[in-house]
């Protein structure tokens, strides 16, 4: 029979270990007091539709102060009189200048040769002296033929005086009987008939005087007319020669020496460097704020100088529209054209405005909400924002001082109501 161990067996007695009891026990309080710290991040972090990591997110702070708003640019030097000129008739041209050239107003810039239109100049002046011929002949004709109509109306009178007197006569021989009956009759008939001879001698003299009166000033309406002529084409052949219309500068020219051109066809520039201004590009979200007077600011070649906004153009092109400040004051003298300008419009300026940087939030929600990040959670906001500058938006309601938002990255939050932001 085999024998077992248990002769051999004792029992031992283990010590309890009160230290390691003691450590085991501030773990377990370490973890709940841990546990109870982070459960309400937690229960936030569960609660959330999303999370984003805070790299991906751009955040700003809500504060209060002085709130600017106004237009920073970049302008270009440009002329504000700026004529381009045009040949007004065909023919071969011929350059008194070159590009760069200062030149004064009324000067010759280029001539054009127009043998059709010098020879039509000249036609016509010999018409309009052939005209002129007409008008003197119809003068001295109308002088000729009112002498002679006078001249019978005179003959006309002085036979009726005649004729009165012969009756006269015969009627005291009649009364004495020295002479018959018969012949007082019949100078009673040459009286009727030298006044019947008169009144048509005088009726003649009034209306070939109207008609002939007519034909002159027919004559000489037609000489004007001519003379008018004359004097449009004079006009055009004094336009052969090229004047500039202002002091400035040659700019462009867009013929080359002894070109033959068509009318209309461009010839050449002149800058007028007295009246310079400053285009720029305005955004077109702030060219509604835009007015002309508002005052500029510009500045370059270590120089500032005040300007004023002059013109802002009707139509957007690429999201931009165009504005021109003029200098107020004298223009600077060292200026060169297309030479690059900062400038500075400020539109509003005001003190103690709850105001947040500017970014994309605005555009993405129209303004009409932001997310406000509290403890690692961003939350969905409703909010009101007023005006707008290049960095800064006026916040009008649901933020207040101090607060912080997501003001770029929130489209990849996708419109939830609340987002986690991881580090």
């Amino acid at each position: 029979m085999i024998r077992d161990t248990s002769a051999q067996d004792r029992l031992v007695e283990v010590k309890p270990n009160h230290k390691r009891r003691l450590i085991l026990l501030g773990a377990g309080v370490l973890v709940l007091a841990l546990l109870a710290w982070l459960a309400p991040g937690i229960g936030r972090l569960f609660s959330a539709s999303a999370s984003v990591s805070s790299s991906r997110l751009a955040f700003a702070t809500v504060e209060r102060g002085p709130f600017v708003r106004d237009i920073a640019a970049e302008g270009k030097v440009v002329a504000a009189v700026s004529p381009t000129l045009y040949a007004t008739s065909g023919g071969a041209v011929t350059l008194k200048v070159h590009a760069g050239d200062t030149v004064k107003v009324g000067q010759v810039l280029a001539t054009i040769v127009s043998p059709e239109l010098t020879n039509k100049l000249a036609q016509e002046l010999s018409n309009a002296d052939a005209m002129e011929v007409e008008y003197q002949r119809a003068q001295i004709d109308a002088r000729k033929k009112r002498s002679a109509l006078q001249e019978t109306y005179d003959n006309a009178t002085i036979d009726q005086t005649t004729a009165e007197r012969n009756l006269d006569r015969y009627q005291k021989a009649y009364a004495k009987g020295a002479v018959s009956n018969m012949d007082v009759d019949k100078a009673k008939d040459a009286v009727d008939k030298s006044k019947i001879a008169t009144a048509h001698a005088k009726a003649n003299l009034g209306l070939d005087n109207d008609s002939l009166s007519f034909d002159i000033q027919s004559k000489k309406l037609a000489h004007e007319r001519q003379l008018l002529l004359v004097k449009d084409l004079q006009r055009q052949v004094d336009d052969l020669s090229v004047k500039s219309p202002v002091d400035g500068q040659v700019g462009q020219l867009f013929i080359a020496e002894r070109a033959t051109v068509a009318k209309d066809a461009q010839l050449l520039s002149v800058i007028d460097l007295s009246a310079l201004q400053v285009e720029m590009q305005v955004p077109e979200s702030f060219a509604r704020d835009l007015g002309i007077g508002m005052a500029g600011e510009i500045s370059g070649n270590g120089h500032t100088w005040k300007g004023l906004v002059s013109a802002i153009s009707p139509e957007v092109v690429n999201g931009q529209v165009a504005a021109r400040l003029r200098f107020e004051g004298d223009t600077p003298k060292q200026l060169r054209q297309n030479q690059r300008l900062s400038v500075r419009v400020l539109l509003d300026k005001r003190d103690d405005v709850l105001t947040v940087q500017r970014g994309s939030f605005v555009d993405e929600s129209g303004g009409s909400y932001a997310y406000l990040v509290r403890d690692g959670i961003a939350k969905k906001t409703p909010i009101r924002v007023g005006a707008s500058s290049i960095d800064k938006v006026e916040i009008l309601d649901g933020l207040k001082e101090g607060d912080r938002i997501v003001i770029s990255g929130t489209d990849s939050f996708k419109g939830a109501a609340t987002v986690a932001i991881s580090n």
